[in-house]
């Protein structure tokens, strides 16, 4: 009996595009799964996230498409919220619901204020140390790779700023808790740390990234959604769902510079400006608002190009030419 033929696969097509998707990643998907499954889904050839979530986590998850990955380094070091549930009375390997159970322990009766004395000190400039499954590279490897294979880890610890931190419910041994922080800060390490401060240890139970600076009032979309989208509407429709650079970059100094400064900064040449003020780091605009790069100010009111994005240098080069 013959075979019948293979059908050959289709090879997927890819596309440039530009823009910022706020993706309301599912739980259960590690952050670059929920990455690969939309940048497949847009067909974009280039593709990253700003900041990771844990497979158990779910929320905001900014995805930049295209010349848009040239600010997910500044949206990775933004201010971010999240809602997060604290299990008393467990402690696991990585300080989650995923990981395996290291030691149980009887929960104390306590009230609200010694659930506050518990959480005072892990609010401000705190010094933090990491899980030991996370990210963090020790000798150019993650850790949670290293931990795996069941190497010991001393995690490192490092500064980070927490801004709020606060209890919003209580279920039984279940503490719902409100956490505003910056960059850097794992929220597994401060309940974890809230639960020795309570004697009886915690892990979290839910995670759920609310907002990323400056995205804090976010329109997220579900993989389901845009996926609907896609075979009912197609691209236009999931195109329409993205944001444009420029909204990643709104809480920069703003600088807009002429046609002829435009064509100028393309080429890599420094300009002078009036009525500006030195700063560190400026999104630069043209007359028609749109989003031409970033620069620095510097004392002497110097715009100095930084990264720029490709239609102002390749319109400086065509120009040129012409």
């Amino acid at each position: 009996m013959s075979k019948k033929p293979r059908t050959p696969a289709v090879k997927r097509m890819f596309r440039k595009l530009d823009g910022i998707l706020l993706l309301d990643k599912p739980q259960g998907l590690s952050s670059n799964q929920a990455l690969q499954r939309v940048r497949h889904l847009f067909r974009a050839e280039k593709a990253g996230h700003t900041g990771s979530l844990d497979p158990l986590a779910t929320g905001l998850l900014p995805v930049c498409f295209g010349e848009a990955t040239k600010i997910a380094g500044l949206l990775l070091g933004s201010r971010k919220a999240y809602e997060t549930t604290a299990e008393l009375g467990l402690t696991t390997d990585s300080d989650d619901a995923d990981g395996a159970p290291l030691l149980q322990r009887d929960v104390p009766e306590f009230d609200d204020a010694r659930i506050e004395a518990a959480l005072a000190p892990l609010r401000g400039p705190i010094r933090q140390r990491a899980p030991i499954f996370s990210a963090l590279k020790q000798g150019g490897e993650p850790l949670y790779a290293k931990a795996r294979r069941g190497e010991t880890i001393e995690a490192p610890e490092r500064d980070v700023v927490v801004h709020d931190l606060r209890l919003l419910r209580r279920d039984r041994n279940r503490l719902c808790l409100q956490v505003e922080c910056g960059s850097g800060t794992y929220v597994r390490s401060l309940v974890r740390d809230m639960g020795e401060h309570l004697g009886c240890g915690a892990h979290v139970a839910t995670l759920r990234r609310q907002w990323v600076d400056p995205f804090t009032a976010p329109r997220m979309y579900r993989l389901e959604e845009l996926q609907a989208l896609a075979e009912g509407q197609g691209e236009a429709a999931l195109d329409a769902c993205l944001l444009p650079i420029e909204a990643g970059l709104a809480g920069f100094p703003r600088v807009v510079v002429d046609a002829a400064q435009a064509h100028r900064l393309g080429q890599g040449q420094r300009l002078r400006l009036e009525g500006v003020s030195p700063a560190e780091l400026v999104a630069i605009h043209d007359e028609t608002g749109r989003i031409l790069g970033l620069g620095e100010i510097d004392s002497d009111l110097i715009l100095r190009p930084g990264r720029l994005f490709t239609w102002t240098t390749e319109a400086a080069v065509g120009g040129r030419q012409a």
